[in-house]
């Protein structure tokens, strides 16, 4: 089982950006796919963007062309550049490993983005 934590949320105005943070324990953090996923308040949990064990990446099409998936293996860390931030991405960020049949969440961190 993988435990993730979450950084990086905060309070930005429109047009602003952020860069989340999540940090994996374990040694098999390579052979997860990691994702970013966000939930705002009355939504249901959303996908945001994922990032396969080769580097293969996948948005929602309300963040494509202004939010970027990244991993650095070797830091056991994901990350999701969020830039050209608008009101309507204010949610909990959760970050998910996914593998061997579960996945495992993180506890989430809130971004609000101010208009």
């Amino acid at each position: 089982q993988v435990q993730l934590v979450e950084s990086g949320g905060g309070l930005v105005q429109t047009g602003g950006s952020l860069r989340l943070s999540c940090a994996a324990s374990g040694r098999l953090f390579s052979m997860y796919i990691m994702g970013w996923y966000r939930q705002a308040p009355g939504k249901q949990r959303e996908v945001v963007a994922t990032i396969t064990r080769y580097g293969s990446t996948n948005y929602a099409d309300s963040v494509k062309g202004r939010f970027t998936i990244s991993r650095d293996n070797a830091k056991n860390t994901v990350y999701l550049q969020m830039n050209s931030l608008t009101p309507e991405d204010t949610a909990v960020y959760y970050c998910a490993a996914s593998g061997g049949g579960t996945t495992n969440w993180g506890q989430g961190t809130q971004v609000t983005v101010s208009s």
